[in-house]
């Protein structure tokens, strides 16, 4: 449980970037987020990735501090020297002796090395960062496809009992000889095309709670509430909504963070061209030590310099393979910084369009509905034909699914927008200080900002709805009198 808490509070970590906290989600939605973040294996796994990098950093440091090392011997030796005849002296040795060795200079190669892991904790700490703020807004969309297609399964058993009434209604009339053959048929082929609808929103409705199953952890609710539209803290324009996804955006973080990373084992490379210097103290007691009788104890101080001179010129194509590895460490960045910008673009574009298109789709689903019911008082009496009617059925049923399917991608669309910002845990109420976040405090992209990566709007002319109408008034004029 204490790694579960420790990762809802990294999941909210960006809260040190983001606006307070809103606490706008619906109590079910906040709780499916915070279960699919404490349990989703890909989080963990980052989790556990941050901490081994983490733990590199500490091995690395180890190589500036002094090694202390004990070892002990026994044996025998055996020695024949030529110039004291053909007998051969035996000596048997005891030894215990500690060495201390503390590093002077490597041309900064572990220093370089520490920075360099440093630089990768930062970038699987932001990583894990970019993985919770997915992972709740996978949550929710999980959350709003299972609403949808409960929706979708509703609309489509309503289509379903009308049709199935038109169909009874009709083929009383047959048997009551009054109406036509032909449209018993007609009817029972529109009630089977109902069932199919109505077969194929369930199993959508089933795959999407599968993958509800699989994000959160647990199967959805049985009852919930209406998605919540997360619009608080939302900029006023593409802009400024833009500027603020790449200025929070976790994943350019992690990429900047690997930059540095790769030029720090760059710098590293370079220490080949440099000595290594170190201090070595050894001290040895027991018996007859190096074959010497009666010598108890050795002990001995010393500077140790070693250069290699020449490697094959290894060491030249390590640092051109650094520099390499640097350009496309920043060209992943400009990249990641792009794709960041078409997602905060999109989806604040969303939020606009959607909002003006659920106005239209109202008023369009409205005019059907009051025609299918004109329609069904004309075909009592029979003044509509039994088409017309089923034509107005399917049109009320496609009405109703389109403005249905409008409202949750709205609602998406707003969530897809906070996540954009990483700010989404945070509007949904999950978010909360540890000092874990602590590790990114004061962190800025300095000089290694994306530079490939211009924060310019899309802007997309909108249509002249009066030049519209004036052409439509044009037709009118110039359409032929009956």
């Amino acid at each position: 449980m204490q790694l579960q808490s420790l990762v809802i509070s990294l999941a909210a970590a960006l809260s040190a970037w983001s606006l307070p906290a809103a606490a706008q989600g619906s109590d079910p939605l906040r709780t499916a987020a915070e279960k699919a973040v404490a349990t989703n294996p890909e989080v963990t796994a980052r989790f556990n990735a941050y901490r081994a990098a983490a733990d590199a950093v500490g091995i690395a440091r180890g190589g500036l501090y002094p090694r202390l090392d004990l070892n002990a011997s026994a044996g025998t030796e055996r020695e024949r020297d030529e110039r004291l005849g053909p007998a051969t002296r035996k000596v048997d040795r005891t030894a215990v002796g500690l060495s201390l060795t503390q590093l002077l200079w490597d041309g900064l190669g572990i220093s370089r090395d520490v920075d360099r892991l440093t630089h990768e904790r930062l970038a699987r700490y932001f990583d894990l960062l970019e993985a919770t703020e997915q992972t709740v807004l996978e949550a929710t969309r999980a959350q709003f496809d299972v609403q949808r297609f409960r929706r979708m399964v509703q609309l489509a058993e309503d289509s379903y009992v009308q049709h199935r009434y038109a169909f009874a209604q009709i083929q009383s009339r047959v048997k009551a000889g009054v109406g036509r053959g032909v449209d018993l048929e007609q009817a029972a082929a529109r009630l089977a095309l109902a069932e199919s609808n109505l077969a194929t929103e369930q199993a959508n409705l089933h795959d999407v709670t599968a993958r509800y199953l699989r994000v959160v952890g647990e199967a959805p609710p049985a009852q919930l509430s209406a998605p919540p539209l997360l619009k608080n803290g939302l900029p006023g324009s593409a802009a400024e909504s833009m500027n603020t996804a790449l200025a929070r955006s976790a994943a350019i973080s992690a990429s900047i963070e690997s930059l540095r990373a790769v030029r720090s084992a760059g710098d590293g490379a370079r220490s080949a061209y440099h000595p290594r210097v170190e201090a070595r103290l050894r001290t040895t007691s027991g018996n007859n030590l190096d074959g010497v009788e009666d010598r108890t104890r050795n002990s001995t101080a010393e500077i140790v310099l070693n250069w290699n001179l020449f490697n094959g010129g290894s060491d030249q194509a390590r640092v051109r393979q650094q520099v390499n590895l640097a350009n496309q460490a920043a060209d992943t960045r400009d990249k990641v910084c792009r794709d960041t910008r078409q997602v905060a673009a999109i989806a604040f574009n969303d939020t606009r369009k959607l909002t003006e298109q659920l106005v239209y789709l109202e008023r369009n689903t409205l005019a059907i509905e009051k025609a299918r019911d004109a329609y069904r008082q004309q075909f009592d009496i029979g003044q509509r034909s039994l088409l017309d009617l089923l034509n107005a059925e399917n049109e009320v049923y496609t009405a109703r699914r389109a403005y249905a399917n409008a409202e949750f991608d709205l609602a998406l669309a707003y969530a897809r927008a906070q996540a954009a910002m990483s700010q989404l845990s945070t509007q949904l109420g999950i978010a909360r200080v540890d000092r874990v976040a602590e590790q990114a405090a004061g962190w800025a992209a300095g000089d290694d900002a994306p530079a490939r990566c211009p924060a310019d709007a899309v802007e997309i002319r909108a249509s002249d709805r009066a030049a519209l109408d004036a052409r439509a008034d044009a037709l009118m004029k110039n359409a032929p009198t009956r």
